[in-house]
Order: structure tokens, then sequence, then C-alpha cells
């Protein structure tokens, strides 16, 4: 990344809520819900995947075509049934998804620090990692 690009570069943090365990796989709506998913692979182990609320919709996907792609995601190689879905354990959840660009976050930067009593301007932020 150069300093060039730093304009252009967004970051968005998801806060996760509202978790509910629910006995059917369906019950959870497409664009609400995240879903994580708990199920037995072919092999008898354990294994979980999940999709923050936007994916699915974001996607176009309906339950069965977002279920299958987490356990795809998940690690299973096996076909996928009607009856292996409804093994899974399913939780379902919220999101709160906070966006800030760099531009705004080198307002809210310079802000806080004239707030806090000190009356120069800060240097433009360089650590990069």
């Amino acid at each position: 990344m150069t300093r060039d690009e730093l304009p252009r570069l967004f970051c968005s943090v998801s806060l996760l809520t509202n978790f509910e365990d629910v006995c059917d796989y369906m019950d959870w709506e497409v664009g609400v819900h995240g879903i994580r998913i708990e199920f037995i692979n072919e092999k008898g182990s354990k294994r979980t995947a999940t999709y923050l609320p936007e994916v699915a919709k974001e996607q176009g996907w309906d339950h069965i075509q977002t279920i299958d792609s987490l356990l795809r995601k998940g690690g299973y190689k096996a076909p996928i049934t009607n009856e292996f879905r409804k093994t899974i354990k399913l939780t379902r959840y919220r999101s709160e998804k906070m966006t800030m660009s760099y531009t705004e976050y080198l307002a809210h930067r310079q802000h806080h620090h004239f707030q806090n009593g000190i009356g120069h301007p800060l240097p433009a932020y360089n650590h990069y990692s």
C-alpha cells in the first residue's frame, strides 16, 4: 500500500449481537440475520462456519443456497441432502456495521486532538503495518 492509496481506504467493523439458537435451519431472514452453523462432517468432526447478515443478500442467495455455501465453507465435501441440512445446529444473530473512510478517520482524530486541549494540528498518521 502506498501513501497515495490512503484516501481511498475504508475500514468496517461489525458488532455482532442478539445471538439466538433456533430449532429450524430455515428460521432466519436473508439480509437481517447473520448465521452460524455447526455440523458434523463426513469424517465425524464438528465443524462451524458463519456469514454476516449482508453476505446472502449481496450474493443474491436464498436460504438453501446460503446454508449449502456455508457447509462448503466449513469443509463439508459430501453431497448435501435435505435430511443432512436438518441436522445442522443454527444460530442466528444481528449485526451493526460501522464504516469509516481514511478522510473521516483523520477528521475524527483531528477533532479529538483539539478537544483534548492540544492547540496545534496533528501530523498525518504514518504508521503502516
